[in-house]
């Protein structure tokens, strides 16, 4: 790499490498160019092998500042030119002034030269510039009449002068005697236009120039609007129009015309319009024509109660103010043969039972159909005879044209030949109106036999009998029931459980699915608390119901574990125990709902270490009782262990025992037993404490705002009791008063000490408190006239010392 590198400098330094010629370089071109403007020619000169430029080389590779404004045109040979592209437009007061573009070429073994040409833009003196519409050309108005004076202000502005400092000049290229331009562009007329007598528009070339003599000019079309002073007349004669209903929206109904006294030859400036509120019909206010505007529909509506339409056309020379006319017109609207017999419905289903007699009528099609139109015969209609695919001999139209269908044939939905049509007849007939062009419609009648109910809905069996193990899961199938019915068509039967089938534990041990028959279990059945269900299964087709009874019998299995008193128990055995000896005088008692007390086998599992324990009987019985198998060795060092903890497994086969493989469940329940063997008093027992947990309970009364009602049930029973005690007070001390009047008749003594005690009034009448207290430890009362309590043996003084 570096010897190539080394051989194209040594190349291009011999001027025998590719590079290009009279580049970097320097060129100018105008502000504005067109597309295609030469900005800079140059060639480029092959290196010494002559391997040809790549073809789109050279080109513009990158420019400062950006810019699609230039490329690079091939011209002949290695010839090559700079050009304007056009799209970027070259704006020497708004835009760059100066382009620098990095050129770049390429031959075919890799030889490149990159090279910058710098573009700077000149400045071009341009002329000024109308601005907006005025460039195009402006129209102007002004009305007859008017005084002379300012009509408008024209500008221009010179691209040169970017601040707008440098005033134009404004004239008018011919000199008019009804108008006048200030050198500052203002427009005013010199005279007061009249429209009759004078020019009705006129043609003004405006002129601007800028300091070095350029120049644009601009059309100015003035026109002068005319005035009327008297009010239009109309010329149109007709005053009443009748006009069929039905006309399409926009149809032309009348031409109403008017002139202006002023210039009969401008009509068109006049402008119509109806005062009348309508929706029927709208005016043209340019020409004075009436269209269609609303659907006008003779059979309904307004128009059906009266089908006059006025209306009041006004005309006026502006389109606000001016003068005006009034006129009166009227349209009246004609009944047509527009609209077609209708139907509320065109397509009818007709049920008519198997048994239905001939002649019957099945229906009247006058109910449903008629003709909205206002006027006869337009609004008359017949039937045409029915027809169709089973309708002959069958149906027919009595009186003719008269649409009432009547039976006149035989529909037993048993027939054969009715059968072979499906019971199901389509009869077609048309309602079509008397009058032209005679409207036609299809009317679709569907008549369907319906059958009579002649055979009961039975069960294919009397009652059924299913048996189902208690050891199947939910959903198991248990058996299926079928109902059928004689009768056609066959309808769909619907199965339910009417009653049956509930347990202690669910209202529905059962369920049948309604469209099959087919009976499951919704849960697990138990032959022990209930063997055999009876159940009511009813069917139903909509018309007929049947029921039956079926019996399920729940199929006994081995699914109950034994159960065994005790559960666990602790035992002591005396280390010197005889073998064979009753430990304790233990024994198992165990029971099982489903096995035989016979068929019970006793094992015991882990935790018999040295085979010391056993169970007698261990099978053929549910009692048994524990033996010591074989002695204790603690001395000889076969036991180490004091302390045994047994699991004992009862199994309900001992009858399978006999035998390799069980041909029936088995179920096994378990008793814990822990054995704690006593030594000698002289032995000597080596234990290792087992390390202890001691856990301390630490326990806050904390209050919870979420416990808010118990102070307050606290706080409300509190003062009810509060409030209770003090009731009870104030009634014991009403009592008290009333039974113990203090005051002194004029005919009662006072009570006095009577050997040493005082009577119970006085007592009240000193201290009826001292009485409360009194009450409370002992009193003895007696029924005595005037104060029927006494005291007896009672000493204030007792009181004050209590």
């Amino acid at each position: 790499m570096l010897s190539d590198g080394y051989y194209l400098w040594n190349q291009r330094k011999l001027g025998e490498a590719l590079h290009l010629v009279h580049l970097p370089a320097t060129s100018n071109v105008a502000e504005n160019s067109p597309p295609g403007t030469t900005v800079h020619a140059f060639s480029v000169n092959l290196s010494a092998s002559l391997s040809p430029v790549i073809p789109g080389f050279p080109q513009i590779i990158n420019s400062s500042p950006l810019t699609e404004a230039f490329r690079v045109n091939w011209l002949s040979g290695t010839d090559f030119q700079v050009v304007t592209t056009g799209k970027e437009r070259l704006d020497f007061e708004t835009g760059p002034n100066i382009f620098d573009l990095q050129i770049y070429v390429r031959d075919d073994v890799g030889v490149t030269d990159l090279q910058v040409l710098t573009v700077q833009v000149t400045d071009v003196n341009e002329p000024p510039q109308f601005q907006g519409n005025l460039a195009k050309g402006q129209d102007l108005y002004i009305v007859e009449g008017a005084s002379p004076g300012f009509i408008d202000q024209v500008e221009a502005f010179d691209p040169e002068d970017t601040s707008r400092n440098i005033p134009l000049s404004y004239f008018l290229t011919s000199p008019s005697k009804s108008f006048g331009l200030s050198a500052n562009g203002t427009l005013f007329s010199t005279t007061e236009f009249d429209f009759e007598a004078g020019h009705s528009s006129y043609h003004l070339v405006v002129e601007v120039r800028d300091s070095q003599g350029l120049r644009a000019s601009t059309v100015l079309r003035v026109t002068i609007v005319n005035i009327n002073d008297e009010p239009p007349r109309f010329t149109s004669p007709t005053r009443v129009y009748v006009i069929p209903e039905e006309l399409g929206l926009g149809t032309i109904v009348a031409n109403i015309t008017a002139e202006d006294p002023d210039d009969k030859g401008f009509t068109n400036f006049l402008f119509y319009s109806l005062t009348t509120v309508n929706r029927y019909f709208m005016i043209d206010q340019l020409t004075g024509t009436i269209q269609v505007a609303h659907r006008l529909d003779r059979d309904a509506g307004e128009l059906r109660q009266n089908p006059a339409i006025s209306l009041e056309v006004l005309v006026k020379d502006r389109p606000s103010g001016g003068q005006e006319c009034r006129m009166q017109i009227t349209f009246v609207v004609e009944d047509i043969n527009d609209t077609p017999a209708a139907c509320t419905k065109f397509t009818f289903s007709v049920m008519v039972s198997e048994r239905a007699a001939r002649g019957t009528l099945l229906l009247d099609l006058n109910k449903f159909c008629f003709d909205v139109d206002s006027e006869a015969p337009n609004n008359q209609f017949n039937f045409t005879a029915p027809s169709g695919m089973g309708s002959s001999g069958r149906f027919s139209q009595d009186p003719a044209g008269s649409g009432k269908i009547v039976l006149v044939g035989d529909l037993d939905y048993e027939n054969p030949s009715n059968l072979a049509a499906g019971n199901q007849y389509s009869v077609i007939t048309q309602v079509q109106d008397v009058a032209p062009p005679y409207y036609k419609n299809n009317i679709y009648i569907y008549i369907l036999t319906s059958p009579e109910n002649e055979f009961p809905l039975v069960f294919d069996r009397l009652s059924y009998v299913f048996n189902v193990s208690e050891l199947r899961p939910a959903r198991t199938r248990v058996g299926q029931v079928q109902a059928t019915d004689g009768d056609l068509p066959s309808r769909s039967v619907v199965y339910s459980i009417s009653s049956g089938g509930a347990s202690r534990q669910y209202p529905n041990v059962f369920w049948i699915n309604p469209q099959t028959g087919e009976l499951q279990l919704v849960t697990k059945v138990d032959h022990e608390t209930i063997p055999i269900y009876i159940l009511r299964i009813q069917a139903t087709n909509g018309e007929d119901t049947s029921s039956v009874t079926v019996t399920v019998n729940i199929l006994e299995e081995n699914d109950e574990k034994p159960i065994c008193t005790p559960n666990s128990y602790f035992l002591a055995v005396p280390v010197d125990l005889k073998v064979g000896t009753n430990i304790q005088n233990f024994k198992l008692m165990c029971t099982d709902l489903d096995s035989s007390p016979w068929s019970f086998r006793y094992s015991i599992g882990a935790g018999n270490i040295n085979s010391h324990f056993t169970f007698s009987p261990n099978a053929g019985s549910n009692v048994t009782r524990l033996l010591l198998a074989t002695r204790f060795d603690y001395a000889g060092g076969l036991d180490k262990i004091w302390d045994y903890k047994l699991l004992v497994y009862i199994t309900d086969d001992n009858l399978l025992s006999g035998r390799r493989t069980a041909e029936a469940l088995v179920e096994t329940g378990t008793v814990t037993l822990s054995i704690s063997v006593v030594p000698h008093p002289t032995t000597t027992v080596t234990t290792t404490r087992k390390p202890r947990v001691i856990y301390q309970i630490l326990r806050k009364n904390v209050y919870s705002p979420s416990a808010w009602y118990v102070p307050f049930v606290i706080t409300l029973g509190s003062i009810l009791f509060l409030g209770l005690l003090v009731s009870l007070i104030v009634l014991l001390a009403k009592a008290i008063y009333r039974h113990c009047p203090c005051k002194t008749g004029k005919h009662q003594e006072p009570l006095v000490k009577k050997g040493g005690m005082y009577g119970a009034c006085s007592l009240c009448c000193c201290c009826p408190l001292l009485a409360l207290l009194y009450y409370i430890k002992q009193f003895q009362l007696s029924k005595e006239s005037g104060c029927n309590p006494v005291l007896v043996g009672f000493q204030p003084h007792h009181l004050w010392m209590e």
